[in-house]
Parts: structure tokens; sequence; C-alpha cells
């Protein structure tokens, strides 16, 4: 990977990009431009594993290649977005609040040049190591599964490289609050994934193991590709928000100094969430291929609502909660806890019907999702199963991410990084009992444990949003969701859901059950209609989201006022 040329010292220097006046309402409007990229981002990625499930559903080659996939991901997830969000742009975007332009491009430049450097570096240490990589991260791979992940594993490396210099885009590109670009992005890599998967497919996926195993191998070259245009698509609009780009690699600037400062403590956060994500897959691979794959996919559909309301309202929030902290500190502070109570209010709003939806429809979402070829109405049905688990953790998961994007705004990255280590310390003790120990103790099919992993991760979840909290408290004063407001939206959520089991049942009875597909539990309740998926899902989840919004309205929850007021004015029925 070369970063472009620097820029001669003969010719002239373009003019730095003006830095926008600060617009009314930006953390709104951000988040909608966030929330509509990576809502086509996840649409796309469905797709691709729609179609991916498809050609490969749970075979063994699915379980090595999406375990391969997640063994390069630890150098995104190190240097990635999430690193940049707590280091880079609290310190560019404050530079780009007190205007100073010039200063915020040299951060760019120094900053690229060092990510430049240390990526290579640690694509090419991956790409040695990777024997290595397998035996800890899926210990159950063994002969020509630990074979070919090997294989699978060199082949992507580089293209996650490109993924991370994809990060730095967005860093750039949020905190001049061009959000849209960033996050459609990755839709250009999910459409060299499918293009791949559709081109070739056909040609290998029923043709037996050396024959999957060829697909897998050109599915790995079309995400090394796919990555490398999700960077590249970005480069235009950045080169032109910075005015002049110098790529260097200097430490000379106290504000790359402190962008350094910063990156130690969030690295180290984001190697500890990555461990914690390896133990998952180490323990899933130990229960079945089966259960790996399942879980990797069920992970797909739960950080839909993750992604959709609070990476979108924290990624937009950040930069404004950065540029807040170059005023007064009692002037900052109570900005931050505006920011805050709105955002994770917006959160929780949307966030509680979701996991309320995987709770009581989660075999109607895998199904429709993911249920064609080589995915059947077993494994929409087992899926469900891991997302009951996930829905435990989904409300705390999300707000979580903006209480942390709060201490990164105060250039704070300890504190995350200190719950962090409580989270994945408690829940890797917590996976290991449950999901290993507990289900033969209990007379449990041993597959089910890894509903048990995703039920761990929930649990966790929400001690580490408590204890960024109270810590965020004790620094800006009362911060959060005000008491009462979560009984509320769960008991609509509830409401929504039996509602909906009602209509399901109401169409088990009318069309007669599904044939047995294996780990029924509850009877005919638990049986989803002869429908099509996607019949099924609509069916149901109408009359749930229709249940809810009125339930809320009805309890006075303001947000759900809003909804109707807008959908009233679009039909034309208020004004």
């Amino acid at each position: 990977m070369t970063a472009p040329a620097p820029a001669s010292h003969s010719q002239p220097v373009p003019p730095a990009a003006p830095v926008p006046a600060e617009p009314k309402h930006a953390g709104g409007r951000g988040a909608t431009l966030v929330a509509i990229g990576i809502l086509a981002s996840r649409l796309m990625g469905l797709v691709r594993e729609r179609v991916f499930a498809h050609y490969l559903g749970n075979a063994e080659t699915a379980a090595v290649f999406k375990a391969a996939l997640r063994i390069p991901n630890f150098l995104q997830n190190l240097f990635g977005e999430g690193v940049l969000s707590g280091s880079f742009i609290p310190v560019y975007a404050q530079l780009l609040g007190k205007k100073d332009a010039d200063e915020a491009d040299r951060v760019a430049g120094a900053v690229f040049g060092l990510l430049a450097l240390a990526t290579g570096m640690m694509v090419a240490l991956g790409m040695l190591a990777t024997p290595l990589f397998v035996d800890l991260i899926a210990p159950g791979f063994e002969g020509g599964d630990r074979d070919l992940a090997v294989r699978l594993v060199r082949i992507l490396f580089p293209g996650t490289g490109f993924l991370v210099l994809s990060a730095w885009c967005l860093g750039i590109l949020n905190s001049h609050r061009r959000f849209l670009l960033s996050y459609l992005a990755p839709v250009v890599w999910n459409l060299v994934i499918i293009a791949t998967l559709l081109g070739v497919g056909g040609r290998y996926a029923s043709g037996g193991r050396a024959a999957e195993e060829a697909l897998t191998e050109w599915l790995a070259w079309g995400v090394v590709l796919g990555s490398f245009l999700q960077f590249a698509v970005q480069v235009p609009t950045v080169l032109r928000l910075l005015g002049h780009f110098r790529p260097v690699v200097s430490l000379a600037s106290a504000s790359v100094r402190q962008v350094m400062k910063n990156f130690g403590p969030v690295v180290l956060g984001r190697g500890v969430v990555q461990f914690s994500a390896w133990v998952d897959t180490a323990f899933a691979s130990l229960i079945s291929s089966r259960a790996l794959s399942s879980l990797l996919y069920a992970q797909t559909i739960y950080l839909i609502p993750v992604s959709l309301f609070g990476m979108a309202v924290s990624a937009a929030e950040l930069p404004e909660m950065a540029r807040a902290t170059a005023d007064g500190e009692a002037q900052a502070h109570e900005k931050l806890r505006t920011r805050i109570d709105a955002g994770s209010r917006r959160i929780a709003f949307w966030v509680v019907p979701s996991a309320a939806a995987l709770l009581f429809l989660g075999d109607m979402v895998s199904g429709a999702l993911l249920q064609t070829g080589r995915f059947g109405a077993a494994d929409s049905r087992y899926l469900w199963y891991l997302l009951m688990g996930a829905a435990v953790g989904l409300v705390a998961s999300t707000v979580g991410r903006l209480y942390a994007s709060a201490f990164y705004a105060l250039k704070d990255p300890k504190t995350p990084l200190r719950y962090a280590i409580v989270r994945v310390a408690l829940g890797t003790v917590k996976a290991w009992f449950l999901a290993l120990w507990l289900p033969e103790r209990l007379g449990l099919p041993r597959e089910l444990g890894a509903a048990f992993l995703t039920l761990s991760s929930g649990i966790v979840a929400w001690v580490e949003t408590t204890l960024l909290r109270r810590k965020l408290r004790s620094i800006v004063g009362p911060v959060g969701l005000p008491a009462g407001l979560l009984p509320k939206l769960y008991g609509a959520a509830v409401v929504g859901g039996l509602v909906a089991l009602a209509v399901k049942q109401g169409l088990t009875g009318l069309l007669g059950p599904m044939p047995d597909v294996g780990l029924e539990w509850g009877g005919g309740l638990l049986v989803p209609p002869r429908l099509h998926p996607v019949l099924g899902l609509l069916a149901t989840a109408v009359p749930f989201g229709v249940v809810y919004f009125a339930v809320s309205a009805a309890l006075g929850v303001p947000e759900a006022g809003a909804v109707f007021r807008k959908v009233g004015r679009r039909l034309g029925l208020a004004r």
C-alpha cells in the first residue's frame, strides 16, 4: 500500500479547505445520514449473507471461511474505525472547531503515515504467523479445515489493511460532517463479494469438498478487491477536504502526540474487546462447525440495530462532543449532557423493539433473511436461539457505545479501557460456564451452548454500560436514560411481541405446522406458519410495530408521539 506522493515544494500549495460553521442540529442530521449509509450497507450485507447461505449454508467450509475472515479482522478492529474514533477524531475535530485547518491537515497526514506503516508491518506479521492465529482462534479446526483456514487467512490479510486506511478516510469525512459517503463505502465491498459468489458459486457449490474450498478461495480474493475499492472510492473526497495532503511519519506536532497518547489505551481497549470475540469464536468452534457459522450469521443480524442506532448516533455525536470540549468546562459539560441524553433516548426507543423482535420473532427474521438453498428451516430455528441470547444485551451494547464516545471526546480513553477489561474477564468466565459446562449438566443438546454464548455477552454488556454511566455521572453530572423510560419501552415491546406471537400462532393453526425441524421447544407456539419466510415476517412484524408505537405513545413516550405526528403529516392527516 503506497501512500500518495507528497506535494512538491516547488508547486503552489492549494489553500486549506474552509472549516464549515456548525449547523443547527448537526448531531441529529449527522445521525440520520450515518443511519442511511449504514442501512444501505447492512441491507447489502444481508443480501451478501443470503447469497453466501444459498451456496454454502452451514457446511464445514462455510464455518472455516467465516472464522478465517474474523482472524485478519483483528487488524481492522485494532486500528480501524473504533480506534480512530477514540483517538484521532476528537483531536482532529477540535482543531477544526478552533478553525486551525493547517494544523488539522498536518495531523491528518501524520496519522495516515503512521497508520500505513503500522498496518503494513501488521499485515506482514499476520501472514507469517497465520498458522498460530488459526490454532488460537479456532482450536476446533483440524486436518483439512485447518489447512483451508490458513490459506484463506493469508489471502485475506492484505485486504484488511485497506479497510484500516478506509477507516482513516471515515475519520476525516466524519469530522467534516460528510457522513454519508464513509458509511456507504462498504456497499462497494459487499457488491464485489456478491458478484464473486454469483459469478463462480454455481460452478463450485455443488461439486463436493474440493469445489467448496475453491469457491471460498475465490471469495477471499473478492474480499481483498472489495476492501481496496472501499478505500479508493473515499479518497478523492478526502483529498479535496484536506486542501493539501502530505503523509509523513513524524511525531513532531503536539496534536499528533495527543493522538498517539489517546491511541495506546484505545488500541488496548479494542484489543480487549477483540479478545472477547476470539473467545466466542474459539468456544463455538469447540461446540461444532454449525455452532460457529450460526454464531457469525447471528452477529450479522443483531449488529444491524446496533449499527443503525448505536453506531449512527455515536458516530455523529462524537465530532460534535469533541468540538464542545473546546468551550469552558461548565459549558462543555452541559453540552455533553444534552447530547448524551438526547442520543441515549433515540437509541433506546429504536433498539428496545429490535431486541424484542429478535426474542419473539427471531425464527421469522432469520428465515426471511437467510433461508434459501442450503440454509433451511432447521438452520433458521437454530439461529433463533442465538438471537434470543443476543436480545438480552442489545440496548446495553448500543447505549454503551455512546457513553464510550463521550469519554473519547473528553480525551479520556483509559476509562473505557478499564471497563472493557472488566467486561471481557467476566464474559470469558461466564461464556465458558454457560456455553461449554452448563448444557451438558442440564441435559441440553450441546449445540445450544452457542445460544448461551450470546446470552453471556449480553449480560456482561449491561455490566460495562452501568460502570460507564456511573463514571460519566461523576464527571459531567446526571446523564443517560431517565428513570422510568426503559420499563415503558420494554412494556410496549412485550405487548407488541405477544400480539405478534398470537398472529403467528393463528397462522400456524390455519395452515398447519411445519414438519419437525429439530430442537423444538414449546410445541406449536414456537412452530412457524407454513408461509414463505418473507411473508411470514411481514404478517407478524407489521402488527408488532404498530402495537409498539401505539402503546409507547399511550404511555407518554415523546419519541413515539413524534413518529405518529410525522406519519400523520406525510398522510395529510395532521399539520
